[in-house]
């Protein structure tokens, strides 16, 4: 352990992380051009060779030039997502309401009671809690 110092494992910690948030960003800027209906063919192209001929310098004049654009993408994808999660769970929610009505659910604790699957007490209290 002697021949690798504690600063050695810091700075190499430090360079992994750098490429793993390097490639993050490599990865983000090209999910955004290929999703990007406003660029044409050749536009995504151009920038596909940029980006992988000069990466660096590709990056930075994508986030420079298109940045704004890809951050109201981004805001406007995760806004369709959040509504969409609404709309199901509405959807879920109304339907789990419309499955079983108050009346549909008395109906139902009583032909338990009248089974006897349940006692008199476990009806009344059952039908109190559909009733509330």
């Amino acid at each position: 352990m002697d021949d690798y110092p504690l600063l050695n494992i810091f700075l190499t910690t430090m360079w992994i992380f750098l490429w793993i948030l390097w490639f993050m960003l490599l990865f983000r800027v090209f999910g955004d051009l290929f999703r990007d209906d406003s660029v044409g063919g050749w536009g995504k192209a151009g920038w596909c060779v940029m980006l992988i001929v000069l990466p660096f310098l590709g990056v930075f004049i994508y986030l420079i030039a298109r940045g704004k654009g890809m951050g109201m993408r981004e805001a406007a994808r995760v806004k369709q997502a959040d509504s969409e999660f609404r709309d199901y769970v509405r959807d879920a929610a109304g339907s789990e309401a419309k499955r079983s009505s108050p009346t549909e659910e008395l109906a139902r604790l009583a032909d338990l009671r009248r089974d006897g699957s349940i006692t008199e007490e476990e009806y009344q209290r059952a039908k109190a809690l559909v009733l509330e």
